[in-house]
């Protein structure tokens, strides 16, 4: 779960410099292609030595990923921490609006540019799929615990899986707000459904 206790000095301090080395590789990446740059080139450009670049990213794709950790623990607290009263899909959709819409890229613009970079670089496209299943099992979790199940039902296996998807679909859509909408519209039918059974 996301906590809103301060980070001591010590913690920012690395913070500071994870993000500052994974920001370099990014630009170094999308200006030369991914397999086109060394960790050695990031270093230098992140002005640190490698050995702290590996202390911070145990492999090179691992750069430009930077917050999948916190990812997990905000889509997680996303459905853990709702307001009371909000469905789980009411309040991953909320969630979803704002990962979209965030103040620096408003129209999407650089989200999708950056999809586009990991779609056509196949070591990047396979890494974050991995990230994908681990965010599948830990939203799958978080939702058995909402019903009391102590195991995911495959229904809420499928339902995760298509949750995760809707973001993969929304990043490179033209229109990513109204991608969302049907989306998750199309969802909540078959959910509601299944909703309806647990309760029954």
């Amino acid at each position: 779960m996301v906590t809103n206790q301060p980070l001591g000095r010590r913690e920012r301090k690395k913070a500071a410099t994870r993000k500052a080395i994974s920001n370099a590789a990014t630009l170094l990446f999308l200006e030369r292609g991914f397999d086109n740059v060394s960790i050695r080139e990031v270093a230098e450009r992140a002005d640190v030595s490698p050995t702290t670049v590996f202390a911070h990213f145990p492999q090179k794709e691992a750069l430009v990923f930077d917050e999948d950790d916190e990812q997990r623990e905000l889509l997680i607290a996303a459905v853990r921490d709702r307001p009371a009263g909000t469905s789980i899909s009411d309040a991953l959709l909320a969630y979803y609006r704002g990962e979209l819409t965030p103040e620096h890229d408003v129209d999407g613009a650089l989200r999708r540019e950056f999809m586009a970079f990991i779609d056509r670089t196949p070591a990047l496209a396979d890494y974050a799929a991995r990230m994908w299943v681990r965010y599948e099992d830990s939203l799958a979790a978080v939702i058995a615990e909402e019903f009391g199940l102590a195991e995911p039902s495959d229904e809420i296996r499928a339902y995760a899986r298509f949750v995760l998807q809707i973001q993969l679909l929304v990043s490179s859509s033209p229109r990513p707000l109204d991608t969302l909408a049907a989306a998750f519209g199309i969802l909540d039918k078959g959910w509601e459904n299944y909703l309806a059974e647990l309760a029954g």
